[in-house]
C-alpha cells in the first residue's frame, strides 16, 4: 500500500533539507578544505545514520524513546560535544596537511564516520522519525513496504541535497583555496555557532 499523503511528506522533507543543520555544514566544510570527492563519503554517513534511525524507530524503540527524554537529551549533548570537535578538527586541518604536505591524513571511513554520528546523534531526527515520518504511515496494512517507500524517498532526497551543498561549496573554494587558515577559521565558527544553536534549543 502506498504511503498516505505522500506529497505532503514531501513537501516536509525537502523543506528541512533545504535549511541548514549540522550534516550540511559538516559537508560543506570537508567539501572546502578537502574536495568534493571525499564529502561523498560524509554525505554516505549521513544517510546510513538516517536509514538507522528510521529502522530502530519504526520498528523497535520509537515508544521507548519518547518516554525516556533524558535518553533524548543525551543524545542532544553528545551531538554538540561531536560538533566542537569537529570545529577543533577543522580548524587545524589544513594547518596539518600543509606542514606534513599529506593530503591523505583523514582517511575515507572518518569522512563517513562524521556523517554518520552528527546525524545518528540528532535527537530531533530521531523525534522525526518518531512523529512526523510515522504519522503517513498506516499502521493497519502493509506498513513495511509503505516505510521502504518512505525511507528511500527520504534518504535519496537527503543525499541529493546534500551534494547540492556540496557543489556549492565547491564553487566557493576555488576563490578561498589560497587562504586555507580563513576556509578552517570561518566552517569551525560556523560549527561552534550551530553547537550552540542546539545547546540553547528546547529540551526534549
Amino acid at each position: 500500500m502506498f504511503p498516505t499523503d505522500f506529497l505532503i511528506f514531501l513537501q516536509i522533507i525537502l523543506f528541512l533539507f533545504i535549511t541548514p543543520g549540522p550534516p550540511r555544514i559538516v559537508i560543506v566544510s570537508h567539501t572546502l578544505n578537502y574536495g568534493i570527492k571525499k564529502s561523498i563519503w560524509t554525505a554516505f554517513g549521513d544517510i546510513s545514520a538516517n536509514l538507522c534511525q528510521g529502522i530502530l524507530v519504526v520498528f523497535f524503540i520509537g515508544t521507548f524513546l519518547s518516554d525516556n527524554t533524558n535518553i533524548l537529551q543525551a543524545l542532544k549533548w553528545a551531538g554538540i560535544l561531536y560538533i566542537i570537535y569537529l570545529a577543533y578538527d577543522t580548524y587545524t586541518s589544513r594547518i596539518k596537511i600543509i606542514k606534513s604536505k599529506n593530503k591523505n591524513l583523514k582517511s575515507v571511513f572518518s569522512f563517513y564516520r562524521d556523517g554518520f554520528l552528527v546525524a545518528g546523534l540528532s535527537p530531533k531526527s530521531i523525534i522525526f522519525f518518531g512523529t512526523i515520518f510515522t504519522s503517513f504511515i498506516d499502521f493497519t496494512s502493509n506498513y513495511t513496504i509503505q516505510f521502504f517507500i518512505l525511507i528511500i524517498t527520504y534518504i535519496s532526497l537527503d543525499f541529493l541535497t546534500l551534494m547540492i551543498y556540496a557543489f556549492a561549496a565547491n564553487k566557493v573554494s576555488i576563490w578561498l583555496k589560497d587562504n586555507p587558515k580563513v576556509l578552517n577559521t570561518i566552517s569551525a565558527c560556523v560549527l561552534i555557532i550551530i553547537a550552540i544553536y542546539v545547546a540553547v534549543s528546547k529540551s526534549y
